[in-house]
């Protein structure tokens, strides 16, 4: 109710050769100014002030107004955040990106000259969209696990844990420099399971991004051959855990955001405009 409130205090008026002005805030420090020579005018502003919002705030229309420009400002916001990752990753990766987006634009160019069905386009571009989404999420973690691999691989790490353990057993027991490699110890076979679920992860992530590239390969054909529109079924099971934050570093504040712009319900019925 607070921002449909804010609306009604700042909604504009067109004024011909002087744009949008606000009428509302205007009238508010003229009566302002007024109550200074007499103060009558301060009740009978905020008598007036108090009927205007609450009709205005409350009118059912007004609020599909304000609704209706809060999506497209998300819509617009959401669009250059997107951009952003984009062009966060390696050009290799954005290529990939970039080839998945041109098959999906095909897939719809063949429903739209099938002249299917409004809702039926609508739905197909919603669901390759969200598709190109989790694609995109699957590319800023596997970026981000890539580029924080340290410098020792496995085959590394395994080398200095057995030259390590071989200096241990050769100290004497109980002494600090036995202390001091057994605690150096730890910490490399720490690291080493951690080499092995980043392995691991980046199997999933490369599993699960070849799937989406061989699901959007036969909705494409499927589009091309069959010759009839149908609803794009995008029940995808991934591999890889994408509700863990931290898979994507420092882009993690960013695809919170953008999670919850994609996760809203579209409604159907006029075209959507499309996401490049």
């Amino acid at each position: 109710m607070w921002r449909y409130l804010k609306a009604a205090f700042f909604c504009r008026v067109p004024v011909p050769a002087l744009g949008e002005l606000p009428a509302n805030v205007l009238g508010v420090i003229a009566l302002g100014a007024l109550g200074f020579a007499d103060s009558g005018f301060w009740l009978l502003g905020a008598g007036l002030e108090t009927l205007f919002l609450f009709t205005l705030s409350t009118s059912a229309r007004f609020q599909k107004v304000v609704d209706a420009r809060a999506l497209q400002v998300g819509e617009v916001d959401a669009d250059q955040k997107r951009r952003e990752l984009i062009h966060s990753l390696p050009a290799a990766l954005q290529s990939r990106l970039g080839a998945l987006v041109n098959k999906c634009r095909r897939a719809q160019e063949v429903v739209r000259n099938q002249q299917a069905e409004d809702f039926v386009v609508e739905a197909n571009q919603d669901a390759l969209q969200r598709l190109q989404w989790v694609f995109l999420k699957l590319l800023v973690a596997q970026n981000n696990l890539v580029a924080n691999t340290g410098a020792d691989g496995e085959s590394a790490l395994r080398a200095r844990i057995a030259s390590l353990e071989a200096e241990i057993q050769k100290a004497p027991d109980s002494s600090p420099l036995r202390q001091s490699k057994s605690a150096t110890l730890a910490i490399l076979k720490e690291r080493l399971a951690n080499v092995g679920r980043r392995e691991q992860s980046l199997a999933e992530i490369e599993s699960d991004l070849t799937r989406i590239e061989a699901q959007v390969d036969l909705m494409l054909e499927n589009a091309t051959i069959q010759g009839k529109p149908q609803t794009v079924g995008l029940d995808i099971e991934l591999a890889t855990n994408l509700a863990g934050a931290s898979v994507f570093g420092d882009s993690e504040a960013t695809i919170a955001d953008l999670d919850q712009e994609y996760s809203r319900p579209r409604q159907f019925g006029s075209k959507a405009p499309e996401r490049n």
